[in-house]
C-alpha cells in the first residue's frame, strides 16, 4: 500500500520475480472535495477515514482481479508506505483524535500533511532554539529543520487548539499508525515506530540514544514538557515486523491472521527500494514533490555530516544502509540543476566511488 498526497495504491506484488498481478487506486473523497484545508494559508490536513476507506477498497479490489479467495490464500504480507512528515494527535489506544465524536470536524486533530506549512514560524523557532546546546540536535538533518517535519507541527497544533492538547497522549505518523491499525493496537506505547520516519523527520539518533533530551523541548515551549515519555526511544527498520493481521482486519479484507504487516516507512524511500537501489546508486524518485535517496555502507560515511540534505540515517531504506535523502525540490530544479549538485556532493563524500542515477517514478 503506497499512501500519497491524493490517493491510495495498493498492489499484489509475486515477490518470487516482482511481478505486478493487480493494482487499485481510491482518491480519498474528502480530500478532493478540499474538506479541511485552506490552501491560502497553506493548511492542509487529511482526514483518517479517507486513509481506511482506501485501505479496505483497493485490497478487497486487488484480490478480486487476482482471483478472489484463491489468490487470498497466497498473500503472505503486507506493507506500508506513506507521505511524510504526516502526523497526528492521537489518544493513549492510539485513536487519531478525529476518530472519536468530539474531533470529528477539527482540522487540528487530523492527519497534517508533508506540504502543510501553517508552522513556518515554529520551524524558525526550533532552528535557532539549537544553536543553545553544546550537542548539535540537527547534525543529522542537514543542520536545519524543515518547516514539513514532525516537531513544528506538534508544537504548532499544541500551542493553536487547547481542546487538541488536552485530549492529546501521542502523536503518530502515517507511516507507523497504519501497521498499528492492521495488527490490531489499542496501546499507543506498542506502536514500534519507523526508523525513517523518525530519523528523518523527529531528530531521533542512535547517538542521542534516541530523542533529544526531554530539555530541549521543554525549554524551547513550556507546552512541550514531558512530551518525550509519551513519544518514543526505540525505532525500527522496515525489515522488522510489526505483528500479524488482527482478526478484525483478517475477516474486512478476506485475508488470514497468518499474514505479516510490516513496519512502514516513507514514500520515496521505499521507492528507492522499488527502483533496486544499491550502494553508491543514486535513485530520484519523482511524484507529487522529488526526492533523491544514496545509500552506502556506514563504515564509508563514518565521521562525515552532510549540510542541507533531509537526513542520514542509518537502515532508513536498507537496513545495515547509511541512507540520506535530498528532498522536495521542484522538477525545474531537478531538470536546469540538481545533476551538477548531486554529482558534486557525491565526489566531496565519495572520491572513490564512481556514481550512477537511476530514475524510479513513485506510482
Amino acid at each position: 500500500m503506497d499512501y500519497g498526497s491524493d490517493s491510495v495504491r495498493s498492489v499484489i506484488i509475486n515477490a518470487a520475480n516482482g511481478e505486478e498481478i493487480a493494482s487499485s487506486v481510491y482518491y480519498y473523497p474528502r480530500w478532493q472535495k478540499g474538506l479541511y484545508c485552506k490552501p491560502s494559508e497553506n493548511q492542509f490536513r487529511q482526514h483518517p477515514s479517507d486513509y481506511i476507506e482506501g485501505l479496505e477498497i483497493t485490497i478487497k479490489d486487488c484480490i478480486k482481479m487476482a482471483g478472489g479467495e484463491n489468490a487470498a490464500k497466497s498473500i503472505k504480507g503486507l506493507s506500508v508506505d506513506t507521505t511524510g512528515s504526516t502526523p497526528v494527535a492521537v489518544d493513549q489506544t492510539g485513536k487519531p483524535l478525529a476518530l472519536t465524536p468530539e474531533f470529528a470536524e477539527n482540522p487540528n486533530a487530523m492527519f497534517v500533511l508533508w506540504k502543510d506549512h501553517t508552522a513556518i514560524n515554529e520551524a524558525a523557532e526550533i532552528n535557532a532554539h539549537a544553536t543553545n546546546f553544546d550537542t548539535n540536535y540537527l547534525k543529522y538533518v542537514g543542520g536545519i529543520y524543515s518547516s514539513e517535519w514532525f516537531w513544528r507541527k506538534m508544537l504548532h497544533i499544541l500551542r493553536t487548539d487547547e481542546s487538541v492538547k488536552n485530549a492529546m497522549h501521542s502523536w503518530v505518523e502515517h507511516c507507523d499508525w497504519i501497521p498499528f491499525l492492521l495488527t490490531g493496537g489499542n496501546d499507543v506505547n506498542a506502536i514500534k515506530r519507523s526508523r525513517c520516519a523518525a530519523g528523518h523527520k523527529a531528530l531521533w539518533a542512535e547517538e542521542f540514544g534516541g530523542l533529544p533530551p526531554d530539555s530541549f523541548f521543554s525549554s524551547l515551549d513550556p507546552i512541550l514538557e514531558g512530551i518525550t515519555d509519551k513519544l518514543f526511544k526505540n525505532t525500527y527498520t522496515s525489515d522488522i515486523a510489526a505483528g500479524h493481521l488482527s482478526a478484525e482486519w483478517a475477516e474486512r479484507l478476506g485475508l488470514s491472521t497468518d499474514v505479516v504487516v510490516g513496519v512502514g516507512a516513507f514514500d520515496a524511500h521505499m521507492g528507492a527500494v522499488g527502483g533496486q537501489i544499491e550502494p553508491y546508486h543514486l535513485s530520484k524518485v519523482m511524484g507529487t514533490s522529488t526526492c533523491d535517496i544514496l545509500v552506502a555502507p556506514n563504515k564509508d560515511i563514518e565521521g562525515k555530516l552532510v549540510k542541507g540534505i533531509c537526513g542520514q540515517v542509518n537502515g532508513s531504506v536498507i537496513p545495515g544502509m547509511l541512507a540520506l535523502k535530498l528532498g522536495n525540490l521542484r522538477l525545474a530544479i531537478l531538470m536546469h540543476g540538481s545533476r551538477i549538485s548531486l554529482h558534486g556532493l557525491w565526489k566531496t563524500y565519495f572520491p572513490n566511488q564512481k556514481s550512477s542515477i537511476r530514475q524510479q517514478p513513485l506510482l
